[in-house]
């Protein structure tokens, strides 16, 4: 039986009251149509029916989905995406694909979804309305099993596509509602007699648009039913402005919004105004930086964002980097709008963008210590306001020069956190004309090149990377810059490495080597640097000086708490010591290589570790298992690219596991193993590859046939030689 990841929806927190009737018949239109969008005003409900009906299909405790989404349910979030460029990679991130090649996303998604049944959830898609319904056309054109749920103010207009205009709640449920979130702000909340005909018309004069009825609820806690009624009254005629034609529901909520506005207190409404810059989450420190001056100072940030939270125009959210804070979007587009009057955004866009500059600046320094996981937890959880931060810098020519070095600081996450397609997008773009070629600023333009030299090696990208790495080593020979020089040696020597030039690839990495010890620098790339050499020293038969470097660097990466690199260092050890036939300790070096790649979502790395385990297993006598394993990296291969860009070296493991397997199993017991292998789902796969067992089935691939759990088979020794 296939195991896998069902999908990626949230689970649901606030309690879902009412639509009951809504949700059945949204399920009805999905049955009947490809595409359905759920349309209504901002804070009429949609999101929440949209994941309702999406948990639904989801099946009962997370468990099967319906047969028609036997692939899953995921929900994709894109009110934070304002490029374009970017909507087919958050689309993938949803899905959770990584790709390292240099196929645009939008041919993953298509080849990712073509043989694939399932429901994908459009959330927020009205800032690039055009985008989304163009690519949606394409998904659905290429993909016959895929169905999209989407949620927005207005359809895709798409032939095909059925429309789901939202009404707000009615009377009963608008009042359940109120009731049920006023007495989760204030426990000691009682719905009385006389207080309930005051809460029912206020129902009615927030037309029951659901975040309006929250936003009344949160003033419950200070205020009685009646005394909010009659504040709401005294607002109306002074609130429902605007322009002629606006729907009274749009004139409604922006009451509500409004009239919670002005029961603010000034320094409320400022932070609200200045909340608005950010994207997505963001946290107290960084708040307390953007927003804080001569007239917010900056100790009274706290107090303000309780406030905001008390009246539900913040919401608090448990990740794992810590507790952070998020802005409903129409609250959000609202704080923006009184942003904009004052003047102010340029400013506040500026501040942020210089936060996140210093916050990835750190993250780059921290990146190699101990704390080189929560480094890369905290740039994930960032990532949606370090784009706006390098929209801002590429928004001015003047200021390329900032983008390129926000770009190239971020190195650690394009490469070590399979993020190469995003990266090159950066990069690329902080490159176009010559920004950055200005006295001072030259630094930033060579260090976005040889980051971009690396993010296309590992693309595959030979021609680009070339380019860029000559490109910055001639600008760092012409200004002198030793370190710029050092890193286009390297990455050169990488590219060597990839295309099976050994020799030139230990010319070029043993003189980057030398260049970074005569600047002084050590840190996770110079590692890296150490490790690459290893490799083709073990490529081309020297183990004993591979064994030397890698264990020298495995020896510091351990002493600094760096793991990324030092699950590298770990693949060539055990390369060595599967040459001289150890293969139990060539397993448990390649255990915790491939622990340490699923951590840091570092496709290249996990690949070549669990075909290396694969050849150990074979060699171990445990055909079946090892086929199995050889089957389950196929499917890896396609967000890495050809086999490692058809190295020779690289692929020997792979190629020698086939032989083997096949040569003990016979073609057709081979096949059917190693198809079980690509049924797996990548947690499977590495849980597999941990412990040697299915969470299913509880068996070993040697103990499939009986069907009973086998111990896989050790000290039958077979020639290992590589």
């Amino acid at each position: 039986m296939r195991q896998k990841t069902w999908g990626n929806l949230p689970s649901e927190l606030g309690g879902f009251i009412g639509r009951g009737a809504e949700l059945d018949a949204l399920g009805r239109l999905l049955d009947s149509s490809r595409l359905v969008t759920v349309t209504g005003v901002g804070g009429v409900g949609k999101s929440r029916l949209v994941i309702a009906a999406a948990r639904a299909a989801a099946g009962p405790d997370g468990g099967a989905p319906q047969e028609r989404y036997c692939d899953g349910v995921w929900l994709a979030e894109l009110a934070a995406v304002r490029d374009p460029a970017l909507l087919e990679i958050a689309l993938s991130e949803a899905l959770g694909l990584t790709d390292h090649t240099t196929r645009p996303p939008r041919t993953v998604l298509a080849e990712h979804l073509a043989g694939r049944r399932l429901l994908l959830v459009l959330d927020g898609f009205e800032q690039l309305v055009d985008e989304t319904a163009e690519l949606v056309r394409e998904l659905l054109r290429r993909s016959p099993g895929l169905r999209v749920l989407a949620a927005g103010r207005r359809p895709l207009a798409l032939d095909g596509e059925l429309a789901f205009p939202l009404a707000p709640l009615d009377g009963e449920a608008a009042l359940a509602l109120l009731t049920a979130r006023a007495s989760a702000a204030d426990p000691a909340f009682r719905v009385t007699g006389a207080d309930r005909a005051a809460l029912a018309e206020l129902c009615v004069r927030l037309d029951g648009i659901p975040l309006a009825l929250e936003l009344a609820a949160a003033r419950l806690r200070a205020l009685s039913p009646a005394q909010v009624l009659a504040r709401l009254e005294d607002r109306f005629v002074l609130l429902t402005g605007g322009a002629r034609g606006v729907l009274p529901r749009h004139r409604t909520l922006r009451t509500a919004i409004g009239w919670s506005h002005e029961l603010c207190t000034p320094a409320e409404r400022l932070l609200w105004a200045r909340l608005s810059v950010f994207a997505g989450q963001f946290d107290l420190d960084a708040a307390e930086y953007v927003c804080a001056g001569p007239d917010l100072p900056v100790d009274s940030v706290l107090d303000l964002v309780g406030e905001l939270l008390a009246q539900s125009l913040l919401v608090r959210e448990e990740c794992p980097t810590g507790v952070r804070y998020r802005m409903l979007e129409t609250v959000r587009a609202y704080g923006a709008g009184w942003l904009e009057s004052t003047g102010d955004t340029g400013r506040l866009r500026r501040r942020h963008r210089d936060w996140y500059m210093g916050l990835a600046t750190w993250c780059e320094t921290d990146w190699f210590s101990p704390r080189q996981e929560e480094v890369a937890t905290l740039v994930e959880a960032e990532l949606p306001n370090l784009r706006l931060a390098l929209e801002c810098c590429l928004d001015e020519p003047d200021e390329a020069h900032l983008g390129q070095y926000l770009a190239g600081t971020l190195w650690f996450y394009w490469a070590g956190c399979g993020r190469l397609t995003e990266g090159r997008h950066w990069l690329d773009r902080s490159l176009e004309g010559r920004g950055g070629t200005a006295d001072g600023y030259e630094p930033s333009r060579l260090k976005a090149l040889w980051v971009l030299g690396y993010v296309c090696a590992l693309q595959g990208d030979a021609v680009a990377a070339t380019s860029a790495l000559y490109e910055c080593r001639d600008g760092a020979a012409r200004s002198g810059n030793a370190l710029a020089s050092a890193y286009a040696v390297h990455r050169l020597g990488c590219l060597a490495l990839v295309s099976d030039d050994m020799e030139r690839a230990g010319e070029l990495l043993g003189s980057a080597l030398e260049r970074y010890r005569d600047a002084g620098e050590l840190n996770s790339n110079v590692l890296m640097c150490q490790v690459e050499l290893g490799m083709a020293l073990a490529f081309q038969g020297e183990p004993a000086g591979a064994l030397s470097l890698c264990e020298e660097v495995r020896e510091i990466c351990e002493e600094r708490g760096e793991r990324w690199t030092k699950a590298y260092a770990l693949y060539v050890l055990a390369y060595a010591a599967l040459d001289t036939g150890a293969t139990a300790e060539a397993r448990r070096l390649l255990t915790e290589c491939v622990e340490i790649n699923h951590a840091f979502h570092d496709l290249v790395g996990l690949v070549l570790a669990l075909e290396l385990l694969a050849l150990v297993t074979v060699s171990e006598g445990d055909a079946a298992e090892a086929a199995v394993l050889q089957g389950a990296a196929e499917p890896l291969w396609d967000g890495v690219g050809l086999r490692l860009f058809g190295s020779g070296y690289f692929n020997a493991p792979r190629l020698m596991c086939q032989e083997r397997a096949g040569e003990a199993l016979g073609a057709e017991r081979y096949a059917a193993h190693a198809a079980d292998g690509r049924m797996l789902s990548r947690e499977a796969l590495v849980g597999r590859a941990l412990d040697g067992l299915t969470e299913e089935t509880g068996e070993t691939g040697s103990g499939r046939e009986s069907g009973k759990p086998a111990a896989p088979r050790r000290g039958r020794r077979v020639s290992t030689s590589l």
